[in-house]
């Protein structure tokens, strides 16, 4: 199984997740575009991109299943559309429907971002997400995260992805018909402590996608795979 980290997530993040389904998977967790030793994201960069990536990883393991968190969720999908596979699993999917996804937080943290306000960026997209708190407090605490933590110091390496990857979202905002075009079994997951705009497209996509199946759990929230309930996760995907 191929698993795709989402948005501000590294390889890393999923480790926990990937030791949960080694009892029944080889497991292989990509470290996306602008991460690590991977490429970086240059001007060219879009989603097709990353499903480029993807498929290179499925082909060179001879993976067979793919799961993909948040952005990655977006990739597994539309890596789906583009070979066959056994199952694509998506936790609360990237998903752009009729403009569900928030975009118009995009050039205020541009502009924050050129100015070296890191902090400041941070929290305008977290908050504009509805993950955080937004205001001087939660600015303050942020740029304290970011200079004297480790897991902050490494959310800041990350920022500048945040802008292409949320780009590439709202390229691809549709009215989800395409989705109809995925001949693999797709479980969606998702968790009611979630925004609402993430949870309110996983019923039109099964709507929509064939074979799809949902499951929602009322105490996840978008962080179950990678950080609050992976294991609980991983028992979802093996089921």
């Amino acid at each position: 199984m191929v698993v795709l980290p989402g948005s501000t997530r590294r390889a890393r993040h999923y480790a926990a997740l990937a030791e949960a389904l080694s009892d029944s998977y080889t497991v292989h967790v990509v470290e996306r575009r602008g991460r690590g030793r991977s490429p970086a994201q240059d001007a060219a960069y879009s989603l097709d991109v990353e499903i480029s990536d993807a498929l290179e990883v499925l082909s060179e393991t001879g993976s067979r299943q793919i799961f993909g968190h948040s952005y990655g969720g977006l990739i597994a999908l539309h890596t789906g559309l583009r070979t066959d596979l056994d199952r694509v699993i998506a936790y609360e999917p990237a998903v752009s429907i009729d403009g569900s996804m928030p975009s118009g937080w995009m050039p205020r943290y541009e502009r924050l971002l050129s100015e070296g306000k890191d902090a400041r960026a941070m929290i305008c997209f977290f908050h504009s997400m509805e993950f955080l708190p937004g205001g001087p407090l939660a600015t303050a605490v942020a740029w304290a995260m970011t200079r004297f933590t480790a897991e902050g110091r490494a959310t800041r390496e990350l920022l500048p992805t945040v802008l292409a990857e949320s780009g590439a979202t709202k390229a691809l905002d549709s009215g989800g018909e395409r989705y109809a075009g995925i001949t693999a079994p797709v479980l969606l997951l998702g968790g009611g402590r979630s925004p609402a705009y993430l949870s309110r497209i996983l019923p039109l996509l099964v709507e929509t996608i064939p074979d799809a199946k949902l499951i929602m759990t009322p105490e996840f929230d978008h962080n179950a795979p990678d950080l609050s309930a992976p294991a609980p996760v991983a028992d979802l995907i093996r089921a």
